[in-house]
C-alpha cells in the first residue's frame, strides 16, 4: 500500500477508535503533504512516496526541536507531546541505519571520491544523503563525515 494510502487507512482506524492524539497527528501530516503538493503544484498525482518520507523527516525534524526549546522554557508536557508525535511519524520513515552501517557507508563513500580535508567535506555528505536516503538523520551523516575525515 502506498504511503498516502495508509496513512489515510490509519486515520480512519483512529477516528474510528476515537483516539483524539493520534487523529490530530495523522490530520497534521495529511495537511503536510497537502501543502507540499499545492507548492510543488504537483495537486493532481500527488507526492511519491519518497517525497512523503522526505518531508515526514523535516517533520520529524520539526518535533525534535520544538520538544528541545519546551524543555528549556520548562514546558516538559508539551516537550513530551512532541515527542510522542515524532514517534508517530517515525511509523512512517524507514528503520533508521546504525551508527556502524551508518560508518560503513561514510567510508565507502570517502574511498570513492578519494576525499581528504574539509573542502571534502560537503561532497562526501551529498553522495552519502544521496545513497542512504531519509534512513539516516544528516546531524549524523556530518557528524561522522567530520570525524571520518579528521575535521
Amino acid at each position: 500500500m502506498a504511503l498516502k494510502g495508509r496513512i489515510d487507512a490509519d486515520l480512519k482506524t483512529a477516528m474510528l477508535a476515537r483516539d483524539a492524539f493520534l487523529t490530530e497527528v495523522l490530520r497534521g501530516l495529511k495537511s503536510a503533504i497537502l501543502y507540499q503538493e499545492v507548492a510543488l503544484k504537483n495537486r493532481d498525482p500527488g507526492l511519491d512516496d519518497a517525497q512523503i518520507q522526505e518531508l515526514f523527516a523535516k517533520e520529524a525534524k520539526k518535533r525534535d526541536e520544538s520538544a528541545e526549546l519546551f524543555d528549556r522554557g520548562g514546558n516538559h508536557k508539551s516537550a513530551d507531546k512532541e515527542r510522542r508525535e515524532k514517534v508517530v511519524i517515525q511509523q512512517y520513515l524507514p528503520v533508521q541505519l546504525s551508527g556502524a552501517d551508518l560508518a560503513k557507508v561514510v567510508d565507502e563513500e570517502i574511498a570513492a571520491t578519494a576525499a581528504a580535508g574539509p573542502q571534502a567535506m560537503g561532497q562526501v555528505i551529498g553522495k552519502v544523503r544521496a545513497r542512504v536516503g531519509t534512513s539516516a538523520e544528516g546531524v549524523a551523516i556530518a557528524r561522522l563525515v567530520k570525524e571520518k575525515l579528521g575535521i
